[in-house]
């Protein structure tokens, strides 16, 4: 990339708003502890605040309900993965355009949840036009992983409840429930209960998120399933089965496994530099996979922060393509979590593992 269009990137910085995060909960005011419920109210955004950890929050004892199989989703989860371990095998002989468009699909269907369903509509961490938006929506329908407000819904109840029984991947369930295997049962009580009780009015105001929820079935079916099978067979005499089985079933299940990574990897193995009394971590891997989502403990710590890193473009496609976004003029008010907060934050609850630089 020209030395001149980074410049102009990088100098968009200038747009962003910087803010110190709230204060942690092991935080005095004159020598008493401050209530905590106070301390999560405070945030930089102050129409979004349903993504804040309530520390309050435990969970009722008594026994954990029993399991409800749902069988048609362990079914189709099942196929899809053969399908996608028989793409494996087809993947030597795929022409080089076919696979090009899978890493394409792949990548723009990434951005469809981590800058669309993720950092724009779940947390408000920036703003969009309406053309970055559409594209945002479209990606996001490419990835089929539910439509953008279930999947914010149950972000935010990620975030707020993490690690108990109203976060639907609750990781310390283990990493096969957290990765997959909360989509294969009935959700835990607390989800239901909890999730309705979140602020959502900010997603049934969006017509375009509304639009997409309504006709969502028919969008994934086309833009998921049929459309990167039919491109490679149609425009360049890729073999239906190539078609098939890598452009479509091995990239979509590439796709969803990369994101289920954060709920699992990045909650179960990595350092906690930010804040050692949360399960979320710091996974490279994860990462790499999931275009620039593996910072995890940074984010639960601020998830306010668009960058969801203190790194900016480091492993994270995600933050340059907001940046580049907003060169263009299409992204702005990015939020962005000052030094000083972010240090503050490491020395009150890191683990000790954090390094400069």
């Amino acid at each position: 990339m020209p030395a001149h269009m980074l410049q102009e990137i990088s100098s968009s910085y200038t747009t962003t708003t910087t803010i110190t995060a709230p204060p942690s909960d092991d935080l005095q005011n004159g020598g008493e502890k401050v209530d905590k419920t106070s301390l999560y109210s405070e945030d930089i955004r102050p129409e979004m605040k349903d993504d804040i950890r309530d520390p309050n929050y435990e969970d009722e004892e008594g026994p954990v309900p029993k399991l409800e199989y749902v069988w048609r989703n362990i079914i189709l989860m099942a196929l899809l993965h053969v399908g996608a371990l028989y793409g494996i095998t087809l993947v030597p002989t795929c022409k080089f355009y076919t696979w090009l468009w899978a890493c394409m699909y792949y990548v723009v269907s990434g951005l469809g949840i981590t800058a669309g369903a993720h950092r724009l509509w779940s947390h408000r961490t920036y703003k969009a036009r309406l053309p970055l938006k559409i594209f945002l929506i479209i990606a996001n329908t490419m990835a089929f992983q539910n439509d953008v407000y279930e999947w914010a819904r149950d972000h935010r109840a990620h975030h707020k409840f993490s690690e108990t029984h109203a976060d639907p991947h609750n990781s310390r369930r283990g990493f096969f429930f957290s990765h997959v295997g909360w989509l294969l049962v009935r959700k835990h009580p607390a989800v239901k209960e909890k999730g309705k009780l979140l602020d959502m009015s900010d997603l049934k105001a969006e017509k375009l998120v509304m639009f997409q929820r309504r006709y969502y079935i028919p969008g994934l079916l086309l833009l998921c399933f049929i459309l990167p099978t039919l491109v490679p067979w149609y425009f360049w005499g890729e073999t239906f089965q190539h078609s098939l089985y890598v452009a479509t079933f091995l990239r979509y299940s590439l796709v969803l496994n990369a994101t289920w990574l954060v709920n699992s990897a990045a909650h179960l193995y990595g350092y906690r530099p930010y804040d050692k009394n949360i399960n979320s971590r710091e996974n490279i891997l994860v990462s790499l996979g999931a275009v620039g989502e593996g910072f995890h403990n940074y984010h639960h710590s601020f998830p306010y922060d668009y960058s969801a890193s203190e790194y900016r473009w480091h492993i994270n496609l995600t933050t340059f393509f907001i940046d580049c976004m907003a060169a263009l003029g299409l992204a702005y008010d990015r939020k962005r979590v000052s030094k000083a907060a972010v240090l503050a934050k490491i020395k009150r609850t890191g683990d000790g593992s954090y390094k400069s630089g």
